[in-house]
């Protein structure tokens, strides 16, 4: 059987925002992968980005493990890897060559390569998977194994789902049938993860240690932003006894004090949720945990179930107080739904987080304010804000394709810069994100005395008050919005 080293390219200190955060998480798609191999029956290792101090660590393993395949599969429950950052993607590149040149064949997968396999091929990547990939991954494995030389077109012949380069130029397999999905992707190889060395950085920063999980896979909605490289608009649930099962192994190996749940939508159905909270109790499983879900899935028997099972935390992707940006989007959600789904949780003892999204499409300075507004009656417990990021194979990257400038990826997190002529320049979005954030910590702050709190709130009314008087010099195009027609 074949020698496999499994590997993901996301190391933590090359994003500055997210070393600062310091909310590191194990890769819990590529330890599914490992597993997987495991089972099998591949001799299989590890290498583990997140904490490493750079690319230098894996060569060692490299050198040391001498694999025949090293397979790079980015995580994709990570947030951060859909984004394609670049720095991610030069790291990446810069291990397939040396993989390639200690005479390993190398197959990489994840959100960027199924975007943008050229990049990876041409640094030296024998194949590229499309989506998932496991599928088709296990049916590549024993054409590997019984001929470990075979040319990449040979690799391929009769699949889908796969992507080579001839000639330079990048040809996908022939294959009639569809990207098929694993069913199942399995327990994590938690055992090969450094706990020590998360647990180290969390408990330094913020004094408890946070593990993650997935209870599901993909969202059957179509907002027309969201990128559905990996697993399309299916939703793939696993069973409520398995996910405790999970978490009560996770607490008994590694005793963690909170649980993330990387679904993009968790639970979905109020019942599973309940299933879910009686198998963790009758499991001694329970861990407190936060997770991401829409604000139209929130009823009151959502929210108390959420509270049975343990969730502290619920992250809502409001994305604007604008009612027609939400619109444009498809959201498929209304503002009154937003305020609903954040009471309800709050009655629940559950603490509420909002993505919130700038710059979409023909959004104007109106839609912007409907958006502060939204903050100030809603009362979240915190923001992240971003602005619209057009990933390959969105609607939404068709409709701007071409106002798209020369930068097509975000360096790191951080970035912020639009990648396409919006209404306003990055500069002002930028302004605008500082605003929304210090307009969530001043409400949620614990001011002693209201003439402070009066004093907090009229230093930021009078910031946005000058970024109005401004608002035409950061224009992007000679536009003028309703509202200061």
């Amino acid at each position: 059987m074949l020698s496999i080293l499994v590997c993901h390219s996301y190391f933590l200190r090359l994003d500055q925002k997210q070393v600062a955060r310091a909310k590191p998480y194990p890769p819990l798609a590529t330890l599914q992968v490992v597993s997987l191999l495991r089972e099998a029956g591949h001799k299989v290792s590890f290498f583990d980005a997140m904490l490493a101090d750079g690319i230098n660590e894996y060569d060692r393993l490299l050198e040391t493990e001498t694999p025949q395949l090293v397979l790079f599969y980015e995580d994709n429950f990570n947030f951060l890897s859909k984004m394609c950052l670049a720095t991610m993607r030069r790291a990446a590149c810069d291990m397939i060559g040396t993989a390639r040149r200690s005479g390993a064949r190398v197959i990489a997968a994840g959100p960027d390569v199924s975007d943008a396999p050229g990049p990876y091929l041409r640094a030296g990547a024998d194949l590229a998977l499309v989506g998932e990939g496991l599928s088709a991954l296990l049916e590549l494995l024993p054409r590997l194994d019984s001929r470990p030389d075979m040319a990449g077109e040979d690799l391929i012949r009769g699949l889908s789902g796969i992507s080579c380069l001839s000639e330079d130029k990048v040809i996908a397999a022939s294959g009639a049938r569809g990207v098929a999905l694993a069913q199942a992707a399995g327990l994590a190889a938690w055992d090969l993860v450094d706990m020590a060395r998360y647990r180290a950085v969390w408990m330094k920063a913020h004094g408890f240690f946070s593990l993650n999980m997935a209870a599901s896979r993909g969202c059957s909605f179509r907002c027309t932003w969201c990128s559905k490289p990996i697993w399309g608009n299916q939703y793939l649930q696993r069973s409520p006894l398995e996910v405790a099962a999970e978490m009560a192994y996770l607490k008994r190996a590694f005793n963690p004090d909170h649980i993330w749940f990387a679904d993009d939508i968790f639970g979905f159905r109020v019942d599973w949720v309940s299933q879910f909270a009686a198998a963790a109790k009758a499991a001694d499983a329970q861990i407190p945990f936060t997770i991401q879900t829409r604000a139209d899935l929130i009823s009151e028997r959502m929210a108390l179930a959420l509270r049975d099972a343990g969730c502290k935390e619920a992250w809502i992707g409001a994305e604007s107080g604008s009612q027609k940006v939400l619109n444009a989007m498809n959201k498929g959600t209304t503002i009154a739904e937003i305020l609903t789904a954040r009471e309800r949780l709050k009655r629940a003892g559950i603490r509420v987080g909002f993505f919130i999204q700038l710059g979409y499409l023909d959004e104007q300075i109106e839609d912007i304010l409907a958006t502060r507004d939204l903050l100030a009656t809603a009362g979240p417990d915190e923001i992240g804000v971003s602005v619209s990021y057009p990933l390959p194979g969105t609607k939404f990257y068709d409709l701007v394709k071409a106002q798209m400038r020369a930068k097509t990826h975000w360096q790191e997190s951080n970035d912020l810069d639009m990648m396409f002529q919006g209404t306003y320049t990055s500069d002002f979005y930028r302004a605008v994100r500082n605003l929304l954030h210090d307009q969530v910590s001043m409400q949620t702050a614990d001011l002693p005395l209201p003439p402070e709190h009066e004093r907090a709130a009229d230093a930021i009314e009078r910031r946005w008050q000058e970024l109005m008087r401004n608002e035409l010099k950061y224009r992007s195009s000679g536009r003028t919005s309703a509202a200061f027609a």
